[in-house]
């Protein structure tokens, strides 16, 4: 496993790199933009160079990103659908601009149009995006959601209806987020719950599309359908998820990012890094 954080781009996404090789990863998450706004300016010509030398200094070659909370690819509201439609394609160019091969998208709320409904709008939401972006090379990972609300996303099956309805389907892969799976009903804390995921994922949407993973533990318990995160071991999933992971061949390669709470001197990464890496001997 590749252990990687999402790491912040105050003061520009250059500077996102200096962070993370203080916690010494080896690959990180970021946003391209203010994850709170629709639009963002272009990112200017010297910080995109800026941002290629500190990729080669730091050696941290893979970035991937995270899109927008504000996108719903599903939303009711014809102003937000077009809104979250021009947004998620102005990210997918970021990412080309930045060579990030990964997007990770929340696929959407349906808002009390129904689950069916809302899988369908999603399809066609990303159909229509990718049409705007025909050249576009970096792929849309769809996350499982822990099912809050209306969210959809909670369930393997759901994913892989919604990519299904993609008329570019190479183009979508998966990030497997540890907390949502567990808040959506996957029993991640025993070792026969982790292999029955993993082999439901497989039978569902394929483990081949399973490109990323993001590392938290739950503060919520199994089932909760509420997206809370914990450091790691120290919420209601436990490790077992976690030493499974770090110490699996299939995923030796994969990377991850941990999306749990910090603080500005970053020691809770350093902490939860230690945790992983003491998981490989244990």
């Amino acid at each position: 496993m590749r252990i990687g954080s999402h790491m912040s781009i105050s003061g520009g996404v250059d500077t996102a790199f200096a962070r993370a090789e203080s916690v010494g990863l080896e690959v990180m998450q970021i946003f391209t933009k203010n994850q709170n706004q629709w639009r963002a300016n272009p990112i200017p010509p010297k910080t995109v160079e800026r941002y290629f030398a500190e990729r080669e200094r730091t050696g941290i070659r893979l970035v991937f990103a995270h899109d927008s909370y504000l996108i719903n690819l599903c939303a009711p509201d014809p102003t937000t659908r077009e809104r979250s439609l021009l947004a998620l394609q102005e990210e997918l160019e970021r990412c080309d601009l930045l060579e990030i091969p990964y997007l990770v998208a929340h696929p959407g709320s349906h808002l009390g149009r129904g689950e069916s409904w809302g899988i369908s709008e999603i399809a066609k939401s990303i159909n229509q995006v990718f049409d705007r972006n025909k050249h576009g090379k970096a792929m849309l990972l769809l996350e499982n959601t822990a099912g809050q609300g209306s969210n959809l996303g909670y369930r393997f099956e759901q994913l892989a209806e919604m990519r299904a309805g993609v008329e570019n389907i190479e183009r979508v892969g998966t990030c497997f987020d540890t907390c949502h799976a567990f808040a959506g009903g996957y029993n991640l804390s025993t070792p026969a719950g982790v292999k029955a995921t993993f082999k439901d994922l497989d039978s569902t949407i394929g483990l081949a599309r399973l490109k990323v993973f993001h590392f938290n533990d739950s503060k919520k318990p199994l089932g909760s359908r509420v997206d809370r995160h914990e450091h790691i071991g120290k919420g209601a999933m436990g490790l077992e998820v976690f030493r499974f992971l770090m110490r699996s061949s299939r995923f030796k390669n994969h990377p991850m990012a941990l999306e749990t709470p910090k603080s500005e001197d970053l020691h809770e990464d350093r902490e939860n890094i230690a945790t992983l890496k003491a998981l490989l001997k244990q």
